[in-house]
């Protein structure tokens, strides 16, 4: 472990403190550890002794909910005010900002599962799965993301939904849900049932049979359901498909062994109301014993980038961004080079959601007899120009046609290009400093694996700001978003959960690919065109249309805000009369 974290003893004595905390309270997720790289091993036990910590303060029932909910909150608060130093005096966080700053984390995309921690303590109830799935999801995936992004710095990538993101999404729910069936016991003990309405009753008893921790055939019924379903849900076959076969035999393994927990819990019997099951030494030895020749193979194969241990005492660079309650207070966005200012509108004036077509890119290169991809080149800095006065103006949402579905039908190296310079977008992330949610709307099935979990993760690091919504539409067609939709209702229908005679409007917008995008109030298109190019059909239904000549890599923040005093100017009907007409 020296030759790891180095020689500094304060800091090898805190990842030795984690390393023993997650041996000992979590032995599966030590052994999972075991099989990726000795490099990478100190990072992942301060991760995981970190988020145990938080659950810990959380779970403290010695104290009441409000000061339990103040510990957490004292713990957050402190890890962002020593994320500057490098250094703390707790040493699971030691370690944690030592692994942020070695390895170039972004511990802001931890924020929101952090404070979840904290919203607990007053307890959870879940009506349906739905919300059930979003608690879970929050809680999870921002840590498997960092998870994610410790590989990508070691030089093994790892696009964890090569199929679709639902996938992923619902293995994670998997292992959620077993790890409620597996500490039941003690959830009960402390008054708690983390299962949703839903899941409770087609099994009337059920409830108040485990809040008397007294076996019945309703629970009994209730966990066969219930192991079932999370068996499914992390028998993902497809999951690990194209990975790199270390990440993905520490996949296979995981799930082996979440399926040895399951067969635990469904054997308990009235024993899972009193202590958490375990599988045996013989079951879990004949899965990690091979797992562990499969992994040392991949990984004697494998180069890794490891970033040196930093020298005793050593600070990382201070984030801009943090304060000492916890929370973001970010950079107002840098000025107009030429010192211009936003016009003067009352908020109530602005639109709430302009949507942009960009176009001119090829053309604008072409002109100069330039490659069309130096084009895409100069239009992406365009698009930092544009947010910069969407920030300034104060716009809510700001959507932009990024690559549609018939982009594809160009030349292959025009489509590798925008692609590529997409994917160095996101890779640069330059609005980290600004209150900006990242959002991407359109198919994931074609986009490169790696790009789709960039853009994934951007948007789940982004989640919690309230500024402004900037949604890329990549992928994205109209046609295809309203075919998509008509499916879903049409499986909703052959459910039962819908009467196809009753929908309507309200029933197609709750089923759209992204339901809580509000209609759009400005279209905007550079390039001299005049069509809306299958872009956004049902939100643009009552769009105000603003087309201008220049070329979109020729506009900068002037020409929004020009837009948007146009947008002004009109009268808003909505197919009504104004008063007095």
């Amino acid at each position: 472990m020296r030759a790891v974290i180095g020689d500094d003893p304060a800091l090898r004595a805190a990842y030795g403190l984690c390393r023993r905390r997650t041996r000992e309270q979590d032995p599966a997720e030590y052994a999972l550890i075991e099989l990726v790289p000795a490099a990478l091993r100190p990072a992942c036990w301060a991760l995981w002794a970190a988020a145990n910590a938080l659950d810990d303060l959380g779970d403290d029932r010695t104290a009441p909910a409000a000061e339990r909910a103040a510990r957490v909150e004292e713990w957050i608060t402190a890890l962002h005010r020593e994320l500057p130093t490098g250094t703390s005096p707790d040493p699971i966080r030691h370690a944690l900002v030592d692994t942020a700053a070695r390895w170039r984390l972004d511990l802001s995309e931890l924020h929101g599962a952090m404070v979840q921690v904290r919203d607990d303590t007053d307890g959870r109830h879940f009506a349906d799965w739905a919300a059930w799935r979003t608690w879970g999801r929050d809680n999870l995936l921002p840590w498997f993301g960092q998870v994610r992004t410790l590989f990508d710095r070691a030089g093994v990538p790892v696009a964890l939904r090569l199929d679709t993101r639902d996938t992923y999404e619902e293995f994670l729910d998997g292992v959620r849900l077993t790890d409620i069936l597996t500490d039941l016991s003690a959830d009960l003990a402390q008054g708690d049932l983390l299962l949703p309405e839903e899941a409770l009753r087609p099994h009337p008893g059920a409830a108040d049979d485990l809040a008397q921790r007294r076996w019945s055939p309703a629970v009994a019924a209730l966990v066969t359901e219930l192991t079932g379903l999370a068996r499914r849900w992390v028998s993902q076959d497809g999951l690990s498909r194209g990975m790199h076969p270390g990440p993905a035999t520490v996949l296979h393994t995981m799930a082996a062994l979440l399926r040895a927990q399951l067969d635990a819990i469904g054997s308990a019997g009235p024993a899972l109301l009193r202590r958490p099951p375990r599988p045996t030494l013989g079951t879990r030895a004949r899965i990690l014993v091979p797992a562990r020749a499969r992994a040392a193979l991949a990984w004697s194969l494998t180069a890794l980038t490891v970033p040196p241990a930093r020298p005793a005492g050593h600070g990382s660079p201070p984030p801009a961004d943090r304060t000492a309650r916890g929370t973001r207070s970010f950079r107002p966005p840098p000025p107009h080079p030429d010192g211009h200012r936003p016009p003067d509108i009352p908020p109530d004036r602005l639109p709430a959601h302009v949507a942009v077509i960009m176009d001119g890119n090829g053309r604008w290169a072409e002109q100069r007899g330039l490659p069309r991809h130096e084009g895409h080149r100069a239009g992406a800095t365009a698009v930092r120009e544009v947010v910069h006065g969407a920030l300034e103006i104060g716009l809510r949402h700001l959507t932009l046609y990024t690559f549609s579905t018939e982009n594809w039908h160009r030349d292959p190296e025009e489509v590798d290009a925008i692609l590529d310079l997409v994917r160095r977008e996101v890779v640069d992330d330059p609005f980290r400093d600004l209150d900006v949610r990242l959002r991407w709307h359109g198919r994931t099935g074609r986009l490169p694996p790696d790009l789709s979990d960039l853009l994934d993760l951007r948007e789940r690091g982004t989640r919690t700001r309230t500024g402004l919504t900037l949604t890329m539409c990549i992928d994205y067609g109209g046609r295809d978003e309203l075919t998509r939709t008509a499916a879903a209702l049409a499986r909703r229908a052959r459910a039962g959960h819908l009467d196809p005679d009753l929908i309507g409007e309200e029933d197609f917008a709750r089923h759209l690919p992204r339901p809580d995008m509000p209609d759009v109030d400005l279209l905007w298109r550079t390039g001299d065109e005049q069509r809306i190019s299958n872009f956004l059909p049902w939100h643009t239904a009552y769009a105000e249309l603003h087309f201008t000549p220049d070329l979109w890599p020729d506009t900068d923040r002037r020409h929004l805000w020009q837009a948007i005093t146009t947008y002004t100017h009109r009268q808003r009907r909505h197919g009504t009369v104004p008063a007095g007409t």
